[in-house]
């Protein structure tokens, strides 16, 4: 029988490719911070956390970070601990892998017309803004991988221990709840390695910073729930309900 006409397998291979393609999308696009104030196009809030002055600024991963917790908990329902620590091993790799081969590319020496190619848009050295957008820092690199294997890890654990708390039901619980947990830990770690230890930000600004992408975080995992409900539902359907509880068990 040829492995891929199996439901299982041909599901584990469709979560697999969404989970590493948005996580390594992610990783990528972070480099940019985007006003969410002005993207919804409402006033621009001013608050003071731990004596800092904060508005809603934040990295454009975070539009692709959910789609990755609710990855990670459909995974670790149906596949469980270790389909989720695979995934993420294997991520982590390619996560390295890729900036490795964009270092690679910041280095080779550019065409001479290419650099001044996009002149007329604005872009007068087309070299040095390629540099600058996709050579994030050793420190940025480092912090978002450990990270991410650190929440990824703690996701797990906290989703499984739910889950024996609770048995088949509640699953807004393990699932919300381990997002909840593995992101509040996963939004410290990334900002004290790469901008505490790497740019010697202060431990008021690391920690209104982590605050802030936290309570972010929070609001759109209690909001993508229905979400996760529905997702197990066509599961469920697509499997036949003897498969998919066989693979939850």
């Amino acid at each position: 029988m040829n492995i891929f006409q199996k439901k299982d397998t041909r599901l584990f291979l469709i979560l697999s490719v969404i989970f590493i393609t948005n996580a390594l999308l992610a990783e990528f696009i972070g480099v940019k911070i985007f006003s969410l104030e002005g993207t919804l196009g409402i006033t621009p809030l001013s608050y003071k956390l731990l004596g800092e002055h904060m508005s809603l600024n934040l990295k454009a991963g975070v539009v692709l970070w959910p789609i990755v917790f609710v990855m990670t908990d459909i995974i670790n329902e149906y596949y469980g601990i270790r389909g989720v620590r695979y995934l993420s091993y294997i991520t982590a790799v390619l996560v390295s892998y890729a900036f490795a081969m964009v270092y690679l590319a910041i280095h080779l020496a550019p065409a001479e017309w290419w650099i001044t190619s996009a002149a007329s848009s604005g872009v007068p050295n087309f070299q040095i803004a390629f540099a600058q957008i996709f050579g994030q820092g050793l420190w940025i690199i480092l912090g978002s991988l450990v990270a991410f294997l650190i929440g990824q890890l703690i996701d797990v654990y906290v989703f499984q221990r739910l889950k024996q708390m609770t048995g088949e039901g509640k699953i807004w619980l393990r699932a919300t709840g381990s997002t909840l947990v593995s992101q509040f830990i996963d939004s410290f770690v990334v900002l004290i390695i790469a901008f505490k230890l790497g740019a010697n930000w202060s431990w008021a600004l690391v920690f209104a910073v982590g605050l802030t992408n936290y309570f972010y975080k929070f609001f759109v995992a209690v909001v993508l729930t229905p979400v996760i409900y529905l997702a197990h539902f066509l599961i469920d359907k697509y499997l036949g309900e003897e498969l998919a509880d066989s693979m939850k068990k």
